[in-house]
């Protein structure tokens, strides 16, 4: 095989698993959605533009989830990465502002996100996944918005109702935008993980994570902001219209997928997480456990070497924690079943062992 430099997760998105490939690289649920959204595709015929806000009956379904909300507070997006390229534009048109909070490490698309939107990532370190709420407050003087994932990715942390109150009450007192990144909020392994809202916050989500639908492309954003809508809207108009109607219809049935199917796939995570965190200490790893989400993110000496050469002479594919902003620490996914994380496992303790 030629030993091409891999240098971004985009060698890594969409390789599948053939040739003895074992994948702890992308976030993709390998779990099937639920079964009601398969049978949307049976008869569905309706192919022509939509609303751009997304179509109604999805809207009034997600309103149903928040308290006090109604259909024309959410914006069906393509996915929760359109979400927040939306909402950081609307930011920057909004507020004129220049600069952004990001928590390091963070979700490695967020500072690219951030510079598309003609802005400039300021960042506080976490302590141990941990937001250091003393380093917030200096680092967000000057800032227009703030970036806040919960569980995390890459550390599978979730933040303290404390903190967060706190960061909520700074972001009031100054007029700050928090952006919520919500994705992972049905991957939740012990206590229940707190979410702010507000006219100042901006809750995005998807689809992907909790339905295992992420090639099918929904998430949406919700705020309360008229003006805020409005604006993501406008802009939406003149950028990729409406999001896919049948996506929506599939996404609509799964809005109706009773908790039990949740409860379920959250079992199946715990299980993978319990039996990858136990084979990490085991090979001597430093990494913190995960309290949500799907990732480990151990300490790994010279990420960006070890994850061509465990590629290209192990045939696993992990990602550098330098693409996340930490350069001693590798990425790794267990979305992926038992056998194979057990042989993933194996293949890393020889690597480690070399």
């Amino acid at each position: 095989m030629e030993r091409k430099l891999i240098n971004s997760p985009s060698f890594f998105i969409g390789k599948g698993e053939g040739d003895n490939l074992i994948s702890f690289g992308s976030g993709q649920p390998d779990l099937p959605p639920p079964d009601e959204v398969f049978d949307i595709t049976k008869n569905y015929r309706s192919f022509k533009y939509g609303l751009i806000q997304g179509q109604p009956h999805l809207r009034e379904a997600l309103s149903r989830f928040y308290e006090d909300s109604n259909p024309d507070d959410f914006v069906i997006t393509n996915g929760a990465s359109e979400a927040i390229d939306l909402s950081l534009r609307a930011v920057h048109a909004l507020t004129g502002g220049s600069k952004v909070l990001l928590f390091r490490p963070y979700y490695y698309s967020y500072p690219h996100n951030v510079r598309f939107a003609d802005m400039e990532a300021k960042y506080s370190d976490l302590k141990e996944g941990k937001i250091d709420i003393e380093d917030f407050k200096k680092q967000i003087e000057g800032c227009k918005a703030v970036i806040i994932n919960s569980p995390a990715n890459p550390t599978g942390s979730v933040q303290d109702k404390e903190t967060l109150l706190e960061i909520d009450k700074v972001c009031r007192e100054k007029g700050i935008y928090i952006l919520s990144d919500n994705v992972y909020k049905d991957l939740v392994y012990d206590d229940e993980a707190f979410y702010l809202e507000g006219e100042h916050v901006i809750t995005i989500d998807s689809f992907s994570k909790s339905y295992s639908m992420c090639g099918i492309r929904v998430g949406y954003l919700y705020t309360p902001n008229k003006d805020f809508v409005d604006k993501v809207i406008e802009m939406k108009t003149h950028t990729s219209m409406n999001t896919g109607l049948m996506a929506q219809e599939m996404a609509f049935a799964a809005t109706n997928v009773p908790e039990s199917f949740l409860l379920e796939t959250l079992e199946t995570w715990r299980k993978r997480r319990d039996l990858f965190y136990r084979g990490m200490l085991d090979l001597g790893l430093d990494v913190i456990k995960p309290e949500g989400a799907f990732y480990l993110f151990p300490k790994i000496k010279n990420p960006d070497k070890a994850i061509n050469d465990l590629y290209y002479d192990h045939n696993l594919i992990a990602y550098s924690g330098s693409w996340f902003g930490d350069d001693e620490r590798m990425r790794f996914s267990y979305a992926l079943d038992v056998e194979k994380i057990e042989i993933g496992l194996e293949r890393l303790g020889k690597y480690l062992e070399g």
